[in-house]
């Protein structure tokens, strides 16, 4: 008995398909596009970007820089939504002053004031409040930069998570410095800071009740302290990125893409403690794409790198930077990662994100 197949059958319908990876085009918003991956990418591009205009957004960086009676300003604003909102290293009380302050920071810019919104759910305690309040306060006074002003809304309960906040700040641009990632150019050396990963890993393991045999704690840290440490030895640097959601592999595409350059790392060099490796592995996840809260990539030139290096590596914070990867003219808007055993991947923009809510 033979088989034959009903040409006449109504053929499968792929809008009723399902995948665990969020599909690029979709009606609805997905988590994913909250990742700082390819999705977050097409939200603003497709949807805020044509509808705000203006030269200033345009400018996609971790802050906007703008010129306001003959002064150079950066103006970043940032709304942190992290669960547990108290974490090894942390609570979203930090992250809503480093997060905002690190955004000026990667202008050259020291953050000034900031203002700070909290949206609280009916019903969360008020200890809580106070704690989230308290944390933010110290976190600003060890950044030396002042909440200035503030709002704050309750909804119902059962629409939100507790406490979530918004930051917004500004800061001076200090003469002849000029960070955005137009500038960089071939043969610019690629540096991290220091360990990839931590903020993301520490986030999962609290949340999930994992184990990896030692604690791991955020990273979270405000950076204008070594960037200052950096910019000190020459203004001359390219571009700088503090690599949050979607990690190093976000930030690297990104840069790439606008400069219209190649940026080739070598794995090795990338500095992954060994228990954000094993947990990523127990996990299944790269390291790559792991948010950091403490940590930046630095694109400078050739010239520059040694003394920038070790400049960087006197600061409390980039005790552990290194230099990991180089610019160059090929494959320009992309990034590949050159891997231990002589092969080569491509480390794409992610499309959604791996963890959720680590900031």
């Amino acid at each position: 008995m033979s088989e034959t197949t009903d040409l006449t059958a109504a053929a499968p319908d792929p809008a009723a398909w399902t995948c665990p990876a969020p599909l690029s085009e979709r009606s609805r918003v997905v988590m994913g596009h909250g990742g700082g991956g390819m999705l977050s990418a097409e939200l603003v591009r497709d949807v805020f970007a044509p509808a705000y205009g203006g030269a200033a957004l345009a400018q996609a960086g971790d802050a906007a820089q703008l010129s306001l009676g003959g002064v150079r300003l950066a103006f970043s604003t940032d709304s942190f939504v992290v669960r547990p909102l108290f974490f090894p290293g942390g609570s979203i009380g930090d992250l809503a002053v480093n997060g905002t302050v690190n955004d000026l920071a990667m202008s050259g810019a020291r953050a000034a004031y900031l203002s700070c919104g909290f949206i609280l759910e009916e019903g969360v305690e008020l200890e809580t409040v106070a704690r989230v309040a308290e944390a933010l306060g110290a976190a600003a006074r060890a950044a030396g930069v002042e909440v200035a002003t503030g709002d704050t809304k309750v909804v119902e309960a059962g629409h939100g998570d507790g406490v979530y906040v918004n930051t917004a700040g500004i800061g001076l641009i200090p003469a002849g410095v000029d960070l955005r990632p137009q500038r960089v150019v071939p043969g610019d050396v690629v540096i991290v800071s220091g360990a990839i990963g931590v903020h993301g890993v520490a986030i999962m393991s609290v949340r999930e009740g994992l184990e990896f045999g030692v604690e791991i704690e955020s990273d979270c840290a405000a950076l204008g302290g070594l960037v200052d440490t950096m910019l000190a030895v020459t203004p001359e640097l390219h571009v700088l990125r503090d690599p949050t959601r979607g990690g190093l592999a976000a930030a690297l595409n990104e840069i790439a893409a606008a400069s219209g350059t190649g940026v080739v790392i070598r794995e090795r060099e990338v500095p992954v403690p060994p228990a954000v490796a094993n947990a990523c592995a127990v996990l299944g996840l790269d390291p790559m794409y792991v948010a950091n809260e403490g940590k930046l990539v630095a694109f400078v030139p050739r010239e520059h790198a040694d003394a920038v290096l070790d400049a960087m590596r006197t600061h409390p914070l980039g005790t552990e930077a290194r230099i990991i990867g180089e610019v160059v003219a090929d494959h320009p808007g992309m990034v590949v990662a050159r891997t231990g055993l002589g092969g080569t991947r491509v480390v794409d923009l992610p499309v959604g994100e791996q963890l959720p809510r680590i900031c």
